[in-house]
């Protein structure tokens, strides 16, 4: 227990030291900031016509195999059994290549967010730093989640670690 109260005050101290200098502290509402941006909204746009027009492809190839499926089923009883097999896998290739196209849909999903979200990240990021150094702030938290979105000021981990004895 008394180790516990030596460490307790060990990191007492380093923050204690940390906060002693003034940190200038700022928050911004990132959601906000994004939202109002024209880029974000147009990439919005074009990812969900993106979205739309493969989710409209998939619909059509999974009503097409639907009612294929019904068709069967319909004409079972008067077809031979070696028919029957061969519909049941054509269902069943029917069933994969379905998805196949939602799996490839959603990796290209992914690729055209990474490709139209990532210079918008960029270019809010750059801002923030511009403000953070033009206002001499050590740190911005983003509003919503106090997570930390620049990070400026000193860093504390390397005197906690060296207090805890460890390397």
């Amino acid at each position: 227990m008394k180790k516990l109260s030596v460490l307790f005050a060990a990191v007492i101290m380093v923050v204690s030291v940390s906060m002693a200098k003034a940190q200038k502290l700022a928050s911004v509402d990132l959601m906000g900031v994004l939202n109002a941006m024209p880029e974000k909204k147009k990439a919005d746009t074009d990812i969900k016509a993106f979205l739309d027009a493969k989710q409209a492809e998939i619909k059509k190839k999974t009503d097409a195999a639907q009612t294929k499926f019904q068709q069967y089923q319909t004409e079972a009883p008067k077809k031979t059994a070696e028919e029957n097999t061969a519909r049941e896998a054509e269902m069943k290739k029917l069933g994969e290549e379905i998805q196949q196209m939602q799996e490839k849909a959603q990796k290209d999903l992914q690729g055209k967010q990474d490709v139209a979200f990532g210079p918008i990240e960029k270019k809010l990021n750059d801002a923030i730093e511009k403000v953070a150094k033009a206002n001499g702030y050590e740190f911005i938290l983003d509003a919503n989640s106090g997570a930390f979105v620049y990070k400026g000021g000193a860093d504390a981990t390397a005197a906690v670690k060296k207090e805890l004895g460890i390397n």
